[in-house]
């Protein structure tokens, strides 16, 4: 039987013949051009972006762009807000879904069916629809304008996926190992923390990146939910580079640069894990 970290180095290094490596490069190159144009853009002047004839690449490179985002002192702050967000939705949506998914997937009671497919329908609803709800619960609670309301409307969201990526993962688990780990004597926490939860570390980690892209590249909850001063970045771009009949598009093409970084790089420090959590989740065992 194939092993699934056996599936997940498959898709990292795949066998593909010259058609499909042919193929495959079009895609690449068809799917990088967006990306192209953002870094082009970037590095021009707002009239060389406008102009008739302008060149495909930048012929006066100007880094204006970028040393006025880290002058910006509100763009900094949303930054600083960005990063807060996203790492507090990682880590609260890792350790709930790892909860949860370890009781869907090892325990049998009343009611976990019901709950598995409420986990499904929230998925299927969109954020926007329940947006005015979650506004005036927030508010309520005296949540609202602050880190923690923020980052449970995030979380909110990217629990069914997390939750079902993990189950699918722990599914595979055998209960062997398990209940030999009861008979050695240790405890459900013990069991839990010490053998299933490193075993789980790719699928952990691309729950905890989803959950953190989630909370990075909002913009709606950010504008809604959030105040001035707990804006995240795409709420601070918004505002600060578009108004109205205008943009200031090199400006805004350095900013969101500067703002897709800290992902590009998460994701090539940790594709392997992601992939190989991705495919093992998605492969039942």
């Amino acid at each position: 039987m194939t092993r699934r970290s056996e599936i997940g180095e498959a898709i990292v290094y795949p066998r593909l013949s010259i058609p499909g490596k042919v193929v495959l490069t079009v895609l690449a190159l068809f799917g990088l051009l967006p990306i192209y144009w953002l870094a082009s853009t970037a590095f021009m002047k707002r009239d060389a972006v406008f102009a008739i004839d302008r060149p495909l690449f930048p012929i006066d490179p100007t880094l204006e762009n970028f040393i006025g985002f880290f002058q910006n002192d509100a763009l900094i702050r949303n930054l600083v807000n960005s990063v807060i967000v996203s790492t507090g939705t990682a880590l609260l949506s890792v350790i709930v879904a790892g909860f949860m998914a370890y009781s869907l997937s090892k325990f049998r009671y009343r009611g976990r069916n019901a709950i598995m497919v409420m986990f499904l329908i929230g998925q299927l609803i969109p954020g926007a629809l329940l947006l005015i709800s979650l506004y005036l619960m927030l508010n309520s609670a005296g949540l609202l304008y602050t880190y923690t309301g923020l980052i449970l409307s995030f979380t909110t969201f990217t629990l069914p996926l997390t939750v079902f990526l993990l189950k699918g993962i722990m599914d595979g688990l055998p209960d062997d190992i398990l209940e030999a780990a009861k008979v050695d004597g240790l405890r459900s926490g013990a069991i839990l923390f010490r053998i299933v939860f490193p075993l789980v570390v790719p699928g952990l980690i691309t729950a905890a990146m989803f959950a953190f892209m989630r909370g990075w590249s909002d913009l709606l909850f950010a504008l809604t939910l959030a105040g001035p001063d707990k804006q995240t970045l795409p709420a601070g771009l918004t505002q600060a580079f578009i108004h109205e009949g205008t943009a200031d598009w090199p400006a805004l093409m350095a900013a969101s640069l500067i703002t897709s970084l800290p992902l590009a790089i998460i994701f090539i420090i940790l594709q392997r894990y992601f992939v190989s959590g991705l495919a093992a989740g998605a492969v039942k065992g």
